[in-house]
């Protein structure tokens, strides 16, 4: 596994475990910002097909959320890892991409979307 997955594997697994560990209003919380999150990368062209200005703009909410023990900044995680996996250019790209819908149908609103 090179670096990069190991990394996002050990995201999603800590992105998992907030999720899991949530009761239900904090699991709605999650769901309403990966759904913010949809919504500003949708309005964020692709820079050549790479997502790097979508995970960036995802990424400035995660480290806002994060700061305030804010458990949003997962939703917005979830998106961000989402957005990398969606370029689809990287080793086992699809596994990755089954423990995010998985994730995501753990959350009350979001719903699994493919790009």
């Amino acid at each position: 596994m090179n670096d990069e997955n190991e990394h996002l594997s050990k995201t999603l697994v800590f992105t998992l475990s907030v999720i899991i560990d949530s009761d239900a209003e904090k699991r709605q919380r999650i769901a309403l910002a990966y759904q913010e999150a949809e919504l500003l990368v949708a309005a964020i062209p692709l820079d050549n097909g790479d997502a790097r200005p979508r995970i960036e703009a995802c990424f400035k909410r995660v480290d806002r959320y994060k700061a305030a023990g804010d458990v949003a900044c997962a939703g917005w995680m979830l998106k961000a890892v989402e957005e990398r996996v969606n370029e689809q250019n990287l080793p086992g790209w699809r596994k990755l991409r089954k423990v995010i819908d998985q994730a995501s149908k753990l959350l009350p609103l979001a719903t699994p979307t493919r790009h």
